[in-house]
């Protein structure tokens, strides 16, 4: 990382290096079965999904099985575009001590995060071009950690697949979600490199965040299968555990507030869909209006008197 170079806060070239140099990229060596199983898997899941959601959505022209260092590529450059603001506005003291260490930081970041996501639906945020979403699975954490927590591999997969496609499902029935949550993360990314911090903005992308996990949490559930009460016990457990430093490299990258944005936004789901359907909760993705407030996240009732009165 002393090699950093560039003009910028970040030499991102540089902190995918090092994060691909410190990851073990793991074994990418599909069996016919493996490339069948992921391709059913996603089209069942887009099947159930939109006959449990009654949504109507497409799937990414790009499904990648990926390795840990295919992961780093395709997201230092989602870590770059979000980052720009901050490159752009905040001041520079000791540029190359500054760029050095930022780009150490990002580094350990991308490794951490390499080692331990299954599945990510992209929908490429503050993209300038017309790339289409994209769906990713890094097959060695799949199995590695399918092993570990002593759960049948195929199955496991499938579970993986239905909670990303149902993030699919939630941007490709709401067009305007994705420019939603862009013009919140530039007006929070701006405030910041300002030095000053835009709460509304950042309440709002912390409501829109939760609607959109506790959404793609309660449709997996109801379209997945009847018996989910194991996968769901021994992945809540494991995004609990690990060391100290896991846990402090967890907490240093907002995990535990995307751990109870899935919480709350769970709840705030099963509450609405107990009481008038799955269809109901849908209704969220009509009209960025139908967006649950930070209030009405805690008293779902509320929400569906104002949307569905």
């Amino acid at each position: 990382m002393t090699t950093a170079s560039g003009d910028g806060h970040v030499d991102w070239a540089a902190a995918a290096e090092a994060a691909k140099a410190s990851t073990d990229p793991g074994a990418l060596d599909l069996t016919a079965e493996d490339r069948d199983g992921y391709a059913a898997d996603v089209r069942d899941a887009r099947s159930r999904l939109q006959s449990v959601g009654d949504v109507e959505f497409d799937l990414p022209r790009t499904v990648e099985v990926q390795n840990r260092h295919h992961w780093i590529d395709a997201n230092v450059r989602t870590f770059e575009r979000v980052m720009a603001p901050l490159e752009t506005h905040a001041p520079e003291v000791l540029p190359g001590v500054t760029r050095i260490v930022n780009s150490g930081t990002m580094s350990v970041m991308l490794a951490f995060l390499a080692k331990h996501v299954l599945g990510q639906y992209d929908p490429l945020l503050l993209a300038e071009d017309d790339d289409d979403h994209g769906l990713y699975f890094v097959h060695p954490n799949i199995v590695t950690v399918a092993g570990t927590l002593d759960v049948d591999y195929p199955r496991f997969r499938r579970w993986i697949a239905f909670h990303e496609v149902a993030h699919a499902a939630e941007f490709g029935a709401a067009p305007w979600l994705s420019d939603h949550l862009e013009r919140r993360m530039e007006r929070g990314l701006e405030a910041l490199a300002s030095g000053e911090i835009d709460q509304e903005a950042f309440r709002e992308l912390d409501a829109t965040m939760t609607a959109v996990e506790g959404y793609a949490e309660l449709l997996m559930d109801r379209a997945f299968d009847a018996e989910y009460a194991d996968l769901r016990a021994k992945l809540d457990a494991r995004r609990q555990g690990g060391g100290p430093l896991a846990k402090l490299l967890r907490r240093l990258l907002g995990l535990g507030l995307k751990r109870r944005q899935y919480e709350r936004g769970a709840a705030f789901f099963e509450a609405i869909a107990d009481a008038e359907g799955v269809a109901a909760a849908s209704a969220v993705w009509d009209a960025p209006a139908n967006l649950p407030t930070d209030e009405e996240l805690d008293a779902p009732r509320l929400w569906l008197r104002r949307v569905r009165p």
